[in-house]
């Protein structure tokens, strides 16, 4: 068969038998592919690596910087600017001590600067792919012309014939053609933390969910146990590593809500700019030609359009929003939350949806004994982890272990018949082995049988290990004889003193309760076996379908007494005649805190989801008893959603609170279904398999500690103690920046507005000439308006914060009365200080006056400033009068109004300040009257909140 009439890619090899898919890749299970068969087939698939998309250069990055529209204007006002200055310097013009070009350095350094900071955030490197390629294994055992030989994983083709042992990393995705015992981990790719049983025999349905496919082996997963022959059947970009790959490059990045209100923000102020500019420059010809002065105040216009453009931009505003972001990306870390990407600290605010993995997330990743059954009485078991401490409890109540000789009974082989080992480090509990077997070792512990001092009194003999096909593994232990005069029996321990009668050796089974049970003809009770009955049978079967309706993991355990060691492969004729035991329960067990957080995130209006890989039944018990579904809700699994439409999804994701048996492919489509339904979703998870729905959520989460580098690279932020609940704090402390850059925004953006319209005023006044220089309106922008809203930034939250919804993430800026305010206070600031330009106009222009007559500027520049001192204290709360806050719960406004008032000063009084600033010197009375005109805001705006209080209305 030639590379070309080879299969293109299929899903379906979990379908095919063994000899049907090596047909299809024209392979030999025996001899393999041959070299020729490769080269053909390296040809048609390529190699089995993954490839990356190529994204955007650093150069495209920082030119993207400079399509900002208001950062566009401010080039454009910046070479009108230097155009001007040009002229006056050819044509002598330029005044005496004034530095030319000054006012265009000033504005082109705001843009680079502007540049430099969105650069920054934005050109970290995904690095995700790079991540996934560490998961593949650099070399692979495969049979190549019929030798056993070892290649690059990346030479690999469709039809190679692979080894497996255990340790190794799968290289490749395949179908099973022999197994010995096989068990891969596979908690990376679908998010169960159980190694999986593998069976070459079986042909499964096509509708199969990943995690079910317990015939087919992936790229990136463990092998724990066992060995296996493999047919390769997908390589590179086609395994299902590779599908993930493809996803996470797919994603396209959106912008966040504070980009999205930042470029409406920007829209608005530069369209609103040219509006007004046009009106005053259209305006001011009009008025020249009528008069017959023609174009001769042209160049006026132009200067006093240009200083509009300056007002109207807030140049301090990036930066300002950037140290706030920072801020509080260094307050989250104090919460072992770590922002990755600066935007997300905000955008967290706005979550409203949290689809949150199961394992490791909402659980411990440890495997944990819930209850046990025996005598027909279930026992629960309390403890958590892997620490050997807790109670058995019946009806609630804690029973005492010698009135239930049964549970010694039991748990002995749970310490016997294990391969894992319980160790203590620093002071942790942890597990070297299965977690599985871990939980029988920590549940022996806490019924005071320890795994060490009974594998002394019943050392292990023989063995048959665990096999896919028996579900079920049997230890031989030997009864030690000691010399104490009395029998061996009694000499050992009474827990299982009715295990034997004369015989010297015990065989422990644990297993598929419904398959260990079949084997059993006898129950233990109390200190005896009996024989079982039909009516005892069903007991049993009733009891194991209950706890595996809870979600539990659910073992049976038998005994045999025997007189010899069993011949080597006898289990079908061994595990015969058993004694039953009873049953345990296990489960991942829920983290403690995550119930209180669950809660909390209910009260704050957002909206927790559970989607995981793992079984339907569990991941409904722990989302039931983590409050985040209720009994009787429905769970959709991961065949049920295969066959949804994308828009019959959409109309199941607001009822649908559990998802199970999810594919990578399937947690990617919930999320993109939610969000286009209006939910801003934050996404967290752990595994291979999350990170293409952490990229595509509008906040990726992952864990850590127990995260993979693939899940970290893809997230906006990282977990550092892996809890749910330290995503209730960082959404918090969203949801305060959020706050506190509205309320700096509407601070500065009032003043903006203010200068326009002063600016604007000056010619329709006839005063002559601009009252502000663009170097001067850039001060303001950046200093005596960004130190502090800089202060403002760091305004201690509210205490409600946590009590109400989010806001809608897709709300204007101007929503909820910033863009009325701003608008009022703008009007109200240009009222007050156009009074004082007029006054201070006619005053420096009066007969007699001793100053410059452009003195009256400075007045304008000076009042401005001061005046954003009042307005910066009163800003602090929408409702709450300034004499009712205390000044000291946030020193830094204080501390910035006092350092920006001396700054002020100085470019008045402080001589080569003042050259270079284009001021003039004021006398006490006249900086007297600009303090009386600035303070006048201040009351404006502590007269609102009264008049606001007095109808009942409150500004949020």
């Amino acid at each position: 068969m030639s590379a070309h009439s080879l299969p293109e890619t299929t899903n379906l090899w979990h379908g095919l038998e063994v000899d049907k898919a090596l047909e299809m890749l024209d392979s030999d299970a025996n001899s393999g592919l041959t070299s020729q068969e490769v080269e053909q087939r390296r040809q048609k698939y390529g190699l089995n690596e993954l490839e990356e998309n190529g994204g955007r250069s650093p150069w495209e990055i920082l030119l993207d910087q400079f399509t900002n529209i208001m950062l566009l204007m401010l080039i454009a006002v910046a070479l009108i600017s230097g155009f001007l200055d040009l002229l006056a310097l050819t044509g002598g013009t330029l005044k005496d001590g004034e530095v030319p070009f000054k006012d265009t350095i000033a504005i082109m350094a705001i843009v680079i600067l502007n540049g430099i900071l969105g650069y920054v955030q934005e050109s970290r490197a995904e690095k995700a792919l790079a991540a996934l390629k560490k998961l593949s294994s650099p070399l692979v055992r495969v049979i190549r012309n019929g030798n056993l030989g070892e290649i690059a994983a990346k030479d690999l083709v469709p039809g190679d014939v692979m080894l497996l042992e255990a340790g190794v990393q799968v290289a490749a995705d395949g179908r099973l053609i022999e197994q010995s015992n096989l068990q891969v981990r596979e908690s990376a790719l679908t998010g169960e933390a159980a190694s999986v049983n593998k069976q070459a025999i079986l042909t499964l349905p096509e509708d199969t969910s990943l995690g079910d496919r317990l015939n087919s082996v992936f790229q990136g997963t463990e092998v724990v146990q066992g060995r296996a022959k493999v047919l390769v059947t997908d390589t590179g970009m086609r395994t299902e590593l590779g599908k993930i790959a493809t996803m996470l490059q797919s994603v396209e990045s959106e912008p966040t809500p504070l980009q999205q209100r930042m470029t409406q923000l920007g829209n608005v102020l530069v369209t609103g700019s040219l509006v007004l500019v046009a009106i005053v420059v259209g305006g001011g010809l009009i008025h020249d030609l009528i008069k017959g002065i023609g174009w001769k105040n042209l160049q006026e216009l132009v200067e006093v359009s240009l200083s509009m453009a300056v007002a109207v931009v807030p140049e301090g505003l990036p930066a300002v929003i950037t140290v706030t972001l920072a801020l509080g990306t260094q307050r989250m870390v104090q919460h072992h939350a770590l922002i990755r990407k600066l935007p997300a600290v905000e955008t967290l605010g706005s979550v409203t949806t949290i689809c949150s993995d199961k394992t490791g997330t909402l659980t411990q990743n440890k495997m944990v004994v819930q209850s046990v059954y025996t005598n027909n009485s279930t026992f629960r078991v309390t403890g958590e982890g892997y620490t050997p401490i807790g109670d058995f409890q019946l009806n609630g109540e804690k029973a005492n272990l010698d009135e239930y000789p049964e549970i010694s009974a039991l748990i002995v082989p749970c310490a016997v018949c294990n391969d894992a080992v319980l160790q203590q480090k620093q002071g942790e509990w942890a597990i070297l082995g299965d977690p599985t077997e871990g939980a029988l070792v920590t549940l022996a512990g806490k019924g005071g049988i320890e795994q060490d001092q009974w594998n002394s009194k019943l050392p292990r003999v023989a063995e048959f290990p665990f096999s896919s096909e028996r579900k079920r593994m049997s230890v031989i232990c030997q009864l030690e004889a000691v010399a104490t005069g009395e029998s061996s029996i009694t000499a050992i321990d009474p827990a299982i003193a009715g295990f034997v009668e004369s015989e010297q050796y015990l065989m422990f089974t644990k297993g598929s309760p419904e398959l260990t049970l079949e084997r059993c003809t006898k129950i233990h009770l109390g200190n005896h076996a009996v024989p079982i009955n039909e009516e005892q049978r069903s007991q049993i079967l009733v009891a194991n379908d209950q706890m595996a309706s809870k979600g539990l993991r659910v073992l049976g355990f038998a005994y045999k007494p025997l007189t010899e060691v069993p011949p080597d492969a006898s289990e079908d004729t061994s595990e015969v005649d058993l004694v039953w035991l009873g049953l345990v329960g296990m489960l991942d067990a829920p983290r403690p805190e995550v119930r209180a957080s669950v809660q909390e995130c209910r009260q704050a209006g957002i909206r927790p989801i559970m989607i995981t890989g793992d079984h339907q039944l569990t991941a409904q018990a722990i989302a039931i008893d983590l409050g985040i579904a209720q009994e009787g809700d429905r769970v959709l699994t991961g065949q049920q959603l295969q066959r949804l439409s994308d828009q019959e999804l959409e109309e199941q994701v607001d009822l649908v609170s559990i998802y199970a048996r999810v594919s990578p492919e399937h947690k990617l489509r919930i999320v993109q279904a939610l969000q286009r339904r209006g939910r801003f979703v934050a996404m967290t998870g752990d595994g291979v398999n999350d990170a293409p729905a952490l990229k595509q959520a509008d906040i990726g989460i992952a864990m850590g500690i127990t995260g993979t580098d693939v899940s970290k690279e893809a997230s906006d932020m990282i977990l550092l103690d892996d809890n749910f609940a330290t995503i209730v704090a960082a959404t918090k402390e969203g949801r305060v920046v959020y706050t506190n850059i509205r309320r700096f925004i509407k601070y500065i953006l009032g003043s903006n507005i203010g200068e326009v319209l002063t600016i604007a005023a000056s010619p329709l006044l006839g005063l002559g000439g601009v009252p502000l220089t663009p170097l001067q309106i850039l001060w303001m922008n950046l200093v005596t308006d960004g130190l502090p809203a800089l202060a403002l930034a760091v305004e201690p939250p509210e205490p409600d914060v946590m009590q109400r919804p989010p806001f809608s993430p897709r709300e204007s800026i101007f929503d909820r009365g910033l863009g009325s305010y701003m608008i009022r206070i703008g009007i109200v600031f240009a009222i007050i200080t156009i009074i004082l330009m007029k006054w201070a106009f006619d005053h420096t222009h009066a007969a007699g006056y001793p100053g410059n007559p452009d003195t009256w500027k400075t007045m304008v520049f000076t009042s401005l400033c001061l005046a954003q001192m009042g307005h910066a204290i009163s800003i602090r709360s929408n409702n709450r009068l300034a004499i009712e806050m205390n000044p000291f719960s946030n020193p830094f406004v204080l501390g910035s109004v006092v350092v920006t008032t001396i700054l002020q000063l100085m470019l008045v009084y402080v001589p080569p300040l003042r050259s270079f600033f284009g001021t003039h010197e004021l006398t006490l009375s006249e900086l007297g009257i600009c303090i009386a005109f600035s303070s006048l805001l201040f009351v404006w705006i502590e007269c609102e909140k009264l008049f606001f209080r007095f109808i009942g209305k409150k500004t949020v």
